[in-house]
C-alpha cells in the first residue's frame, strides 16, 4: 500500500488540485520567494499534521503543542542547516531568494535570523511542491527532522 501511494497520490497531489479545480499551471519559477513561502509554510503544516497523526490518535491539544515545536521558526532553522549540504544549486537559490526576501512580518519568539532561514526553507517546500517534486521535498524534510533531532530515524515513534 505505501508503494502505491507514493505512486499514485504524492507526486501528482498539486496537478489534481489544478485539474479538479480547472485551474492552468504557473511556472513556479515566476513567483515571489514570499509566495513561494506561503503555500511553502501550507505544505510544511500538512506534512507535519500527517506525520503527527501517523502516531496514532491523541488529544488535539497535545497535537497543536507537538506540531508547534516541529514548526516554529528556530525548528526550521534547524532543519535547514541540518540538510543544506544536500541541497541542489538550484534548491540553495530558491532557498537563499526566500532567505533575503523582505518581509513585512515576524515572528513571535524568534530572532530575525531564525525567522529569515525558516522563511527561506518554506520557499523552498513551496517551489519542490509546486514543481511536482515531492518525493525530494519529503526527503529532505525526513532528513532534516532526524538530524535535527524531531523525529528517530526509520520512524515516527520517537517524535520529540
Amino acid at each position: 500500500m505505501e508503494e502505491s501511494l507514493r505512486e499514485e497520490g504524492t507526486e501528482r497531489f498539486f496537478a489534481d488540485i489544478l485539474e479538479g479545480f480547472s485551474l492552468k499551471a504557473t511556472d513556479p519559477g515566476t513567483y515571489s520567494p514570499l509566495v513561494l513561502a506561503w503555500i511553502g509554510d501550507g505544505i510544511y503544516e500538512l506534512i507535519i499534521r500527517s506525520i503527527l497523526i501517523a502516531g496514532g490518535n491523541m488529544s488535539v491539544d497535545r497535537l497543536n503543542r507537538m506540531g508547534s515545536r516541529m514548526a516554529k521558526a528556530a525548528a526550521q532553522a534547524g532543519i535547514y542547516f541540518s540538510i543544506r549540504e544536500e541541497l541542489t544549486e538550484e534548491e540553495e537559490a530558491v532557498f537563499r531568494r526566500g532567505r533575503n526576501a523582505k518581509s513585512y512580518s515576524m515572528a513571535k519568539n524568534a530572532s530575525v535570523n531564525e525567522y529569515r532561514h525558516a522563511t527561506g526553507l518554506e520557499a523552498l517546500c513551496g517551489f519542490l511542491y509546486l514543481n511536482g517534486k515531492t518525493e525530494r521535498l519529503l526527503a529532505l524534510l525526513r532528513l532534516g527532522f532526524e538530524r535535527s533531532g524531531m523525529l528517530e530515524p526509520g520512524g515516527n515513534d520517537g517524535i520529540s
